[in-house]
């Protein structure tokens, strides 16, 4: 790993073994971008990288060069009035009234480690080994305004993080319009781009499009990141699959309105920006103030769309997300929710726990419904006053008939919201998001809280820290269940409104940064009515999240397949669900259910209590299967093999860093007659490792004769998975079959 100044040539080059990022200071000052990609040599000059020409109708920054126009050089951070006619990457109003832009080079530092992000989540490293960051400074001295560049690329992993910092030095005040955190452009525009697209209860799905000419994008608006669309894209070769091929992943940690964009010229030359949605922003800066943006991650891959996804799964896992909780394996949970909803009472509760106990289950939460006022999601919210009649006890004496029992105690809250009637809402009108004299719109019977607004969020963290102290609570569900409008806050200035989508956020941010700080040994799960608000940021304060409100198996296969392109395993919340899907009303076997579900922080939602002795026996084994390979299922390396996006099948499997054990999962979801023979390909695995694989069958106990392989023929030729369906003889199984293979090293 290095970064490295090469002064005659005004050259930067950040690189490792994997990936060389390349740009330099331009004779005009600007600085250009000349290679990403795979890791290349280094050397004094890049220059012959640097490409100019002469187009009719260019503004040229020369006089005497009309070759030299910015709108057909690759920049680094381009902005308005410069003769670059893209998209720029910062805009601003200055007091005059301008909007031009025109930022040099000023000087620069590289220093070892990674510094903080004051008040926002980012990538962190615990040694200076394992990263440097380079800072470039730039300035425009007329309009006061200047730009630190920051780029952190790590020692093992091909990937570069990125942020702005955007100063004001002059007079009065300067409006920030636009501040993105990424600003690349790549010298063609031959790619793919890939998102993960959806809407509720079917989250990030994998879209595939060819660039075109023009914008295409990705974004929200909702004051979230969105069940619609993640803050990623990836722009991969159109050669490349999931196991070769080059492969460019951008992902923004942040968990408010984003864009997400590539702007193709008529010349081919793409440029990828990312970061705060300039739609319904603006930023006042006085004199000596400053502005950071969000990170933004950048990796690069020659191994496909799995090489990507699992250099994102690494960083993210042990240098995103943080805490106690960080490293352990997530315990097995219930939920009562889809088993009770909000009738339920403390004796209901507790049979559910006991059953549970007697499975194995080691987690027992409780989800909406426990306090005052609530018996449906009209009333509550915002007062947080434990019913008594539902909880004699309170929280503390329910979680300590639990812990009495041998379980945890877990607890459902949505600390951003508020419903009409409650003390909060009549004491505090001014603390809702809303423009007095127009009526603010409701969304679920619920009103958002002005988190921009510091009193709010001390107001409640207070109140929670009081609520939570001496309850036995080993785990939080915070939920967020509506989309944020009326984004006026009262108790800001007119100048500050376009401010407030983002102060809410790190409002939100804050809160989390309390409470984990005040409760370090509790495990945050986040969640947004599913997974509206699954993003980097969220990871960096609650390492695991509600992956989605739909809990159906078959449709669980598409959203936990496109939920790993960037996220690892042990952040997808994934549960057992209770049949007829109260989602989508399929029935499908406790097995599928549960073979989805292990691949993700595993747990059931359902009544144990109403399963008959089969189906208790069978919860029995999933849990202990779990339990016993729970450190590989969530933090082994994860491929995937195929696409439920692409047939009627999907299968993927994880491998323990040393390579001496997998567990692969093959899922059919129709079942079909006189079909052709199958095999399914593993991956990840050693080559010269003789294996013993062992198929599992009902409830993950031992069915099948297992058989010795080396790894080089089980990547090679595959395991034969041909049944009945592969003739006329069928196999009685059905619909939504799935099978897992364990597979373990003999020599």
């Amino acid at each position: 790993m290095a970064i490295v100044y090469h002064e005659q040539s005004k050259t930067f080059h950040l690189y490792n073994a994997a990936v060389s990022y390349i740009f330099k200071v331009l004779p005009s000052g600007h600085l250009g971008q000349l290679y990403y990609g795979k890791a290349i040599h280094d050397r004094p000059d890049f220059d012959r990288l640097f490409e100019t020409s002469q187009r009719s109708m260019s503004v040229c920054y020369f006089d005497d060069d009309t070759t030299y126009s910015l709108e057909h050089i690759k920049q680094e951070y381009a902005t308005c009035g410069t003769g670059d006619m893209h998209l720029p990457a910062l805009a601003a109003r200055m007091p005059d009234g301008s909007r031009l832009l025109d930022l040099h080079y000023q000087g620069h530092r590289i220093a070892p480690g990674k510094p903080a992000l004051p008040g926002l989540p980012a990538t962190y490293v615990e040694q200076d080994s394992e990263a440097d960051t380079l800072t470039v400074l730039l300035a425009d001295p007329l309009a006061g305004v200047t730009v630190e560049l920051s780029y952190t690329i790590f020692a093992d992993d091909p990937a570069i993080a990125r942020h702005a910092v955007i100063g004001y030095t002059g007079p009065g005040t300067l409006q920030l319009d636009r501040a993105m955190s990424l600003c690349l452009d790549l010298p063609d525009m031959d790619y793919e781009m890939v998102e993960l697209t959806g809407a509720w209860a079917r989250e990030r799905h994998v879209v595939t499009r060819p660039l075109a000419f023009g914008v295409q994008a990705v974004y929200s608006l909702r004051g979230c990141s969105s069940h619609h669309f993640n803050p990623f894209l990836a722009l991969k070769r159109p050669n490349a699959d999931e196991f070769s091929g080059e492969v460019y992943g951008f992902s923004l940690v942040y968990s408010g309105n984003f864009l997400a964009q590539a702007d193709v010229d008529p010349y081919h030359v793409t440029r990828v920006t990312m970061g705060i949605h300039p739609q319904n922003f603006s930023w006042t800066l006085k004199a000596g103030e400053s502005f950071t943006t969000p990170e933004a991650v950048m990796v690069y891959s020659d191994r496909g769309l799995n090489g990507m996804s699992q250099t994102y799964h690494q960083l993210y896992r042990t240098r995103l997300a943080r805490g106690a909780w960080r490293d352990r394996v997530r315990p097995i949970l219930v939920n009562n929710w889809e088993a009770t909803y909000f009738d339920f009472n403390e004796d209901k509760l507790l049979g559910l726990a006991a059953e549970a106990k007697k499975l194995g289950i080691e987690l027992f939460v409780l989800d909406d419904g426990w306090f005052t006022n609530r018996s449906d999601d009209r009333g509550g919210l915002g007062d947080w006053e434990v019913n008594t009649q539902k909880l004699p006890g309170g929280l503390k004496g329910f979680g300590e008939k639990l812990n009495a029992m041998g379980m945890q105690f877990g607890l459902w809250i949505e600390p951003e919201m508020v419903n009409p009637g409650t003390k909060l809402w009549d004491e505090h009108p001014d603390w809702v998001l809303h423009q007095p004299g127009r009526r603010p719109q409701p969304g679920r019977h619920q009103y958002v809280l002005d988190y921009s607004n510091p009193a709010v969020v001390d107001h409640l963290f207070r109140h929670f820290e009081q609520l939570f102290d001496g309850v036995p609570l080993s785990y939080i569900k915070w939920d967020m269940n509506r989309s944020i409008s009326d984004a006026f806050s009262c108790t800001a200035g007119p100048d500050q409104q376009g401010a407030v989508l983002h102060r809410y956020i790190l409002g939100v941010y804050r809160l989390y940064q309390l409470l984990t700080d005040r409760f370090p040994q509790i495990l945050f799960e986040s969640c947004a009515s599913g997974g509206a608000r699954f993003d980097p940021g969220m990871l960096y304060y609650a390492p695991q999240c509600w992956t989605s409100d739909d809990t159906d198996a078959v449709e669980r296969l598409k959203i936990q397949y496109g939920t790993s392109f960037v996220y690892p395993v042990s952040s997808m919340g994934a549960h057992v669900a209770a049949v007829p899907n109260h989602q989508v009303n399929r029935i499908t076997s406790l097995t599928m259910r549960a073979n989805v579900a292990a691949f993700g922080a595993f747990g059931y939602e359902l009544d144990l209590t109403k399963l008959g002795d089969r189906g208790k026996e069978l919860v029995a084994s999933q849990v202990a299967f779990v339990k016993r390979h729970r450190r590989l299922l969530q933090f082994g390396t994860f491929w995937r093999l195929k696409s439920p996006f692409d047939s009627n099948e999907a299968a993927w499997m994880t491998v323990s860093p040393d390579r001496r054990q997998a567990i692969a999962a093959d899922y059919r979801i129709l079942q079909e007659v006189n079909v052709g023979y199958r095999r399914l390909k593993l991956a990840g695995l050693d080559p010269d490792v003789l294996y013993r694989v062992t198929p599992l069958g009902s409830g993950a106990v031992a069915a099948g004769q297992a058989e010795e392989v080396y790894g080089d023929e089980l990547m090679q030729a595959g395991l034969v998975t041909s049944d009945g369906s592969c003739g006329e003889n069928f196999t009685g199984e059905g619909d939504f079959i799935s099978r897992l293979y364990l597979v373990e090293a003999v020599r």
